[in-house]
């Protein structure tokens, strides 16, 4: 008993390792006549960071200079970024699809208007959905909605506690039809608050400025609630609405001001006379919750080519592609790779490596999908799941489908589609975290195998090169009739435009874009964010949705 009791940690200290690995070194410098193509990726590459910092830059001016000064001084708030500075432990947070909002329909709303991301709180990871007010005045478009439920989704999924900072002027009527009424719109993020308390996902609210109509349930269906004086405001229908119904003058403060609501009503747990004691109650609220981490793991052994090296290895086109390998090898611990059906199905790679010590399963994209490559990868998905070993998915499919020419290719075909469906249900069916990061084309069926979007991964990232449609411009002109010239080549140019992964990353359909260079980081952010679940000490007991007063 003793021995097990030393070997289990009897004093409740996590003293378990992992196992030790030997795993083969992936040796893969870049050769000489690969230069030609690394050339030009690399090229590509630069041209893409150049947006990608323009971009960045314009989302940082947030509603830009005049709101900036009306929300400071006017207003007396802080800015957003500031804000998360007095919460967070400290600014290496993951900050989720900062471009979402970019270049849509209705216009441009940076951030979609707030800033959603994971960042640490006493040690502890933890989701935050923060409102920046300089964005219109703090309005909800659709794509804010869209991005607040996504941030809800990612706590859901991998049981992070979730910071509200709720500075919102409400809804912006124009667009109500896509705003209120579908089931994934604006009444979702009360339904998602009420299923998060009842899964013992703690949630807290700042309220740092307005919550106006349906954004008043937010702070009042969190578990707790920290208001700040003269700044926040809760009330279903403000003073300009009060004056219309009933004539009274009456002020934002006497309505539903911090102190109405924090001796009243009930409604807010904390009173904050200003900002900053407001963020250290919600510092001290999070560290009340039971869980129990470990010491820090230490840091993996680095790869042995460094990670610049991986901006000439994002291909400009699928025709660009190198080895997929010298990209893994770029990317897990020491360059160490243990390749699974290393001489089967070579079209697709897989195998078990090590990121920031962290054991993952890697499916990587090397070619077309073969029927081969699909029966391999779904043996190997199967395995990880079997041993609950998160995946990681390098994605980079081909640009378009197989013609069938031939009764035999129709045969290959067929064959090859009941593969494709196999992998797909060992994807959709593994219940193991999984993260897919896009390094190149995200096209057609292929993307699905790959675990795209709509199969759910715990997180999925795209490097600024990557391409995401059903088809790559170029090839899709061969669906067209021969004489078809105008057509494909408007086809073409709306494809070459609708497939940038920053046009797809303003629609929120992947969780941002992220620099090739920065990948290992990400995903160690990312596979300490999952593990952290594991720590919480208060999931066994059932529990109703929390009752408030």
């Amino acid at each position: 008993p003793g021995f097990w009791n030393l070997y289990f940690g009897g004093c409740g200290q996590e003293l378990l390792t992992s196992l030790r690995s030997a795993f083969p070194v992936l040796d893969l410098p870049l050769q000489p006549i690969q230069r030609h193509v690394y050339e030009a990726n690399l090229r590509n590459s630069y041209a893409c960071l150049k947006k990608h910092s323009e971009l960045s830059e314009k989302v940082r001016k947030g509603g830009g200079e005049n709101a900036v000064a009306r929300h400071t001084q006017r207003n007396k708030k802080l800015l957003v970024r500031d804000r998360l500075c007095l919460l967070l432990d400290d600014q290496d947070f993951l900050e989720l699809s900062p471009f979402a909002g970019l270049g849509l329909p209705y216009g441009d709303i940076p951030s979609a208007g707030c800033l959603t991301g994971i960042g640490r709180i006493n040690g502890l990871w933890c989701v935050f959905i923060a409102n920046d007010a300089t964005v219109k005045g703090g309005t909800a478009y659709p794509i804010t909605v869209k991005k607040q439920l996504r941030a809800q989704q990612i706590a859901i999924q991998n049981r992070l506690p979730c910071v509200y900072l709720v500075d919102s002027g409400g809804a912006f009527l124009p667009l109500q039809s896509e705003i209120f009424p579908d089931k994934n719109q604006g009444g979702r993020t009360f339904y998602n608050e009420a299923i998060m308390s009842a899964l013992k996902i703690p949630q807290v609210a700042v309220v740092c400025g307005s919550c106006t109509a349906g954004g008043a349930y937010v702070p009042t269906m969190a578990e707790e609630a920290v208001m700040v004086h003269r700044i926040g405001t809760i009330f279903l229908g403000g003073p300009p609405l009060v004056k219309a119904a009933t004539g009274e003058e009456v002020s934002p403060e006497q309505l539903g001001g911090a102190t109405l609501h924090a001796e009243v009503s009930g409604c807010v747990d904390h009173f904050a006379s200003e900002e900053k004691e407001a963020y250290d109650y919600t510092r001290n609220i999070i560290s009340t919750l039971n869980f129990e981490l470990p010491e820090e793991d230490e840091e993996g052994e680095e790869p042995l080519h460094p990670s610049e090296e991986l901006l000439g290895l994002a291909p400009q086109s699928y025709c660009y592609s190198l080895d997929v390998k010298m990209v893994v090898s770029r990317l897990v611990d020491g360059s160490r790779f243990q390749e699974f059906k290393a001489r089967y199905g070579d079209t697709l790679v897989t195998g078990f490596a090590k990121v920031h010590g962290h054991l993952l399963g890697i499916v990587a994209s090397n070619g077309e999908l073969s029927y081969q490559a699909a029966l391999k990868g779904s043996h190997f998905v199967q395995l990880c799941d079997q041993r609950d070993i998160p995946l990681l998915f390098l994605q980079n499919t081909v640009p378009t489908p197989t013609p069938t020419l031939t009764a035999s290719q129709a045969e290959l075909n067929s064959n090859r589609l009941k593969a494709h469906g196999s992998m797909m249900s060992a994807v959709a069916c593994a219940a193991v975290p999984k993260v897919t990061v896009v390094i190149g084309g995200c096209h057609g069926a292929e993307s699905y195998m790959m675990c795209g979007r709509s199969f759910d991964p715990n997180f999925l990232f795209l490097w600024p090169n990557a391409r995401v449609s059903l088809m790559a411009p170029g090839p899709a002109g061969s669906v067209l009739p021969p004489d078809a010239d105008v057509e494909d080549q408007k086809l073409n140019r709306r494809l070459k435009e609708e497939s940038s992964a920053f046009f797809s990353s303003g629609r929120l359909w992947d969780d941002g874009v992220i620099l090739p260079q920065d990948t290992r980081k990400v995903l160690k952010v990312s596979l300490d964010i999952i593990k952290q679940q594991q720590y919480q000490k208060s999931t066994k007991k059932l529990q109703t949705t929390l009752l408030r007063m």
